[in-house]
């Protein structure tokens, strides 16, 4: 049902008349993400300020029959925030509190709108840590990280986010208010309503509280930065260096392409990258014992010294490493800034990553089209963007959706999945039948249903249109 003036005033009484948008301009900021350049504006946005304002728009969104997209910071890349299908565009980012930080527990407690980065800075300032630290983290949420099942470079040691969520208060797309689990490192009571939570893209409640594991903060770190002459070389090293004994805090792949436009995008980085290096890794180490580094970054060396390397670059000052670190996580900011793009987000067994490299280059060259790739390879996770270039329309329309069916096939026969952090959302839903059978889907849909029987909580997102 299209939402009406006595909706959006019933609404005004939730949450304040200065917090219900229906203008074009706000509609319109509203209705994007970073997924290509798709807007779907809601036909309202609605900013509440906690669980109870958000159960009564539920409640209300029922007695409508109206979507409600949960919008975060608007930074994913499958479209999950999407409002496909109109209706309400529910922003969290009034629910913006820090609540609780638990040194003696080593846990904090969190609202969903408080970006990852202040969250990382606020918890480090007690001599804490949270991992979690996708590229965007300057300017995502903590609840779209949990909607998403976000990673980031240092997954690779310390797990992405589903390994830090112990429990959630959750408003269901009833209403009603529930807290899913338990503030316990360890929980065998029941299903793990939790953890089907996180990844969930916003379809089956909306996080209101996080509660969230957190680690002591290591003091020492070695970067280094590894060019290679060969790309599937890069990845051969990735297994390699792993079977090698070593747990390396982050291990990054970047192709010629990505590191090359990147440096000449942003400004003071001063990197010398010769016209036959096709690939860098770009790996860190981290602890609390410097010695220990460097033994550690020596059998690094030891490792990919047997490929087709130039100089390794050490990162020695925190200037070096901060600008490093830039250049890596501008990657995806400069191919967008370069090209149209498509980005998908495959992950494989990292021993499988020369495989999958050597196959998206085949099916491009089969397609008409190019890519760049770059991602966490220590999780075998490549992202693979699609650059549109010189192609016609007709054939970006066309011929790219056969050829990334195609990656998606080989990557599910290499016993990887369609995404590794970025969700499926809206883009990817359709390929969802490459990686499950029938009878996986028919499961999932049960799953929705019985959270969501009027399905009105972020419709058309994960499940594939039926035809």
């Amino acid at each position: 049902m299209q939402p009406n003036s006595e909706l959006i005033y019933r609404l005004q009484q939730i949450v304040g008349e200065q917090y219900v948008f229906t203008d074009d301009e706000t509609r319109k900021i509203y209705g994007h993400d970073e997924t290509e350049d798709f807007n779907f504006p809601p036909n309202i946005v609605v900013k509440p300020a906690n669980a109870l304002e958000i159960s009564a728009i539920m409640k209300l969104a029922n007695e409508y029959y109206t979507a409600v997209v949960p919008i975060g910071g608007r930074t994913g890349l499958s479209g999950g925030a999407l409002c496909v299908l109109k209706g309400i565009g529910l922003s969290t980012e009034r629910l913006n509190k820090i609540i609780d930080i638990d040194e003696k527990n080593l846990q904090v407690t969190t609202e969903p709108g408080v970006i990852t980065q202040v969250l990382r800075d606020a918890v480090a300032e007690k001599g804490l840590f949270y991992p979690v630290d996708p590229s965007s983290m300057g300017s995502c949420f903590i609840g779209g990280n949990i909607a998403e099942n976000s990673g980031g470079a240092r997954a690779v040691k310390y797990g992405v986010t589903k390994d830090y969520v112990l429990n959630l208060e959750v408003v269901l797309p009833n209403g009603e208010i529930i807290w899913t689990g338990a503030n316990t490192l360890k929980n065998s009571t029941g299903y793990n309503l939790t953890q089907l939570m996180v990844g969930s893209e916003g379809t089956l409640g909306i996080v209101t509280k996080a509660v969230l594991k957190l680690w002591p903060k290591n003091n020492h770190n070695v970067l280094m930065l590894v060019p290679f002459y060969k790309a599937e070389q890069a990845c051969e090293a990735v297994s390699a260096i792993f079977r090698a004994g070593i747990v390396p805090s982050a291990l990054e792949f970047m192709e010629r392409d990505a590191i090359d436009w990147t440096i000449k995008y942003l400004d003071n980085i001063n990197i010398s990258i010769k016209p036959e290096h096709q690939a860098h890794l770009l790996i860190e180490v981290d602890g609390n014992y410097p010695e220990i580094l460097m033994l550690e970054a020596e059998r690094i060396m030891g490792v990919v010294e047997h490929y087709e390397i130039d100089e390794i670059l050490f990162a020695d000052t925190e200037d070096e490493k901060n600008a490093l670190w830039k250049m890596r996580r501008a990657v995806a900011e400069v191919v967008k800034a370069n090209s149209i793009y498509k980005e998908e987000d495959t992950v494989v067994p990292r021993y499988e990553l020369p495989t999958l490299l050597k196959g998206i280059k085949a099916i491009g060259k089969k397609y008409g089209f190019e890519s760049v790739c770059y991602g966490h390879a220590g999780d075998g996770n490549l992202h693979v963007n699609i650059i549109k270039g010189t192609m016609t329309d007709e054939n970006w329309q066309t011929e790219v959706p056969k050829g990334i069916r195609e990656i998606f096939e080989l990557t599910v026969s290499l016993k990887g999945t369609l995404s590794g952090e970025h969700g499926i959302g809206w883009v990817q839903k359709n390929y969802m039948d490459i990686a499950f059978s029938k009878i996986h889907l028919e499961l999932m849909e049960q799953i929705k249903y019985i959270f969501d029987p009027n399905n009105i909580m972020n419709p058309g997102k994960i499940l594939p249109d039926r035809n």
